[in-house]
């Protein structure tokens, strides 16, 4: 049975529908949501659906700007914090899966998982989510490089690449487990073994 979030009397209709949809892609993974049954979980009629919405796609691409508004500003402060290069990469990271498992609904988005078959600009916007994050630790650490002396075992590019490889690899095992694989657990003691090997010491 889908659950529904409780209704706040504060909360808009429009929020309504993405808080909605967001528990309907939680609950169903795998499954395609129609509007229909988003309609049915909400308590209003389809008209009234796209009275706040155009379409389906609009919806979705609602709950990416969420996480882009909660992730990526949350990068930004971070990166103009007064800590070393891998301490706010380190944030960045464990921001980002904390959001993941707080919002796993969400998280079916960004991992693709929940847009296969949709249109190809949620793909374009969940890329570009992950474009904007990406940028946020490359510039954190050709900063480092120039004012903090960092030299790195591989280029930046390769270095951000493979950070973001091990954290996707922490977020797919939390969706394929069904949110039941804490998608934060142990990282800082990961990081650590990992951003041992990122720094080249040898210079």
């Amino acid at each position: 049975m889908t659950n529904t979030p409780p209704v706040n009397p504060k909360t808009s209709r429009k929020q309504q529908i993405l808080e909605t949809l967001a528990f309907m892609l939680e609950d169903n993974p795998g499954e395609r949501i129609s509007i229909a049954a988003l309609a049915k979980s909400v308590g209003v009629s389809e008209a009234a659906l796209y009275r706040h919405f155009p379409s389906k796609t609009k919806m979705l691409e609602g709950l990416i700007e969420f996480a882009e508004d909660a992730v990526l500003s949350r990068a930004s402060l971070i990166a103009n914090d007064q800590l070393s290069a891998f301490e706010k990469l380190e944030r960045i990271t464990y921001v980002y899966l904390m959001f993941c498992e707080r919002n796993p609904g969400i998280t079916r988005l960004l991992t693709g998982d929940a847009i296969s078959g949709e249109r190809d600009r949620l793909h374009a916007r969940v890329r570009k989510f992950f474009d904007r994050l990406n940028t946020e630790m490359r510039q954190i650490l050709r900063k480092a490089e120039l004012a903090e002396g960092l030299h790195l075992q591989l280029s930046i590019n390769e270095t951000v690449s493979l950070v973001q490889a091990c954290v996707e690899g922490h977020i797919a095992a939390f969706v394929r487990s069904h949110f039941k694989e804490i998608a934060s657990n142990s990282w800082q003691k990961k990081w650590q073994c990992l951003s041992l090997g990122l720094i080249n010491n040898t210079l």
